[in-house]
């Protein structure tokens, strides 16, 4: 793309490739476009978020729509965005569809919890959007003119419902939702798989390679040396080799 990404707010990471930092909680959102389709990685916390980042995608992007999103797990600062993206086809992984339906309450009631104003929490929460497109193992996208991207149940580990994207090319990049953090330790709350965490990051490390950008769900980009030692610390700290 012949395109200054950051002129429009992005982060550009390859050919096609990039990512919002969103404010509030410096939750990531990644985009990748190809000669038909454009993937949205996560949606962002609110529909108000979820409004703004279309609109800075189609100022991006001459006016195409978003018509993928991946979302990377089920709290609610990647998901409750999802419904301002009409027509998007979304992808989770294997069981968080019925997950976001049973959760949506706790999922306004974490919203509210972490600053966002009740109201708009309710608003979000009532147009959340569960995937019609259930992701096991992995599962090639072809989003046109040789765009092809992994999506890839990579976890549990952060959550029991963690989905990664592999962009292939030089250099690939590997969008890990907060099975990686940068910003801050990792966060591990209720819904979090410790025992496991460990292997969901060797899976996104055997994925990416050695010289693949690694996209945190908050934080800086990093590289494989820095998913490494999080991968060593968290063995660590749940016990784990």
């Amino acid at each position: 793309m012949n395109v200054c990404w950051e002129d429009f707010g992005w982060e550009r990471l390859a050919d096609g490739v990039g990512r919002r930092r969103l404010p509030g909680w410096d939750a990531t959102c990644g985009l990748v476009v190809g000669g038909e389709g454009v993937l949205l990685y996560d949606s962002g916390s609110t529909l108000r978020e979820g409004a703004e980042l279309r609109a800075q995608a189609q100022a991006l992007l001459s006016g195409r729509e978003v018509t993928h999103i991946a979302l990377s797990h089920p709290h609610f600062d990647h998901v409750l965005g999802a419904a301002a993206f009409p027509g998007a086809e979304v992808y989770g992984t294997q069981g968080l569809d019925a997950l976001l339906r049973r959760e949506a309450d706790a999922l306004r009631a974490d919203a509210v919890r972490h600053g966002v104003e009740p109201l708009e929490a309710a608003v979000a929460a009532e147009a959340l959007v569960s995937p019609g497109h259930a992701v096991t193992g992995q599962q090639m996208l072809d989003l046109g003119g040789g765009r092809r991207v992994v999506l890839v149940d990579a976890g549990p580990g952060h959550t029991g419902h963690d989905l990664a994207v592999l962009v292939p090319g030089s250099p690939a990049v590997v969008f890990c939702g907060d099975l990686v953090e940068e910003s801050g330790e990792p966060q591990a709350g209720p819904d979090a798989v410790g025992a496991r965490w460990p292997a969901a990051l060797d899976r996104l490390l055997a994925l990416g390679g050695e010289d693949a950008r690694y996209v945190p769900g908050h934080g800086a980009i990093v590289d494989a040396a820095f998913v490494r030692a999080q991968r060593d610390a968290l063995a660590e700290r749940f016990g784990v080799s």
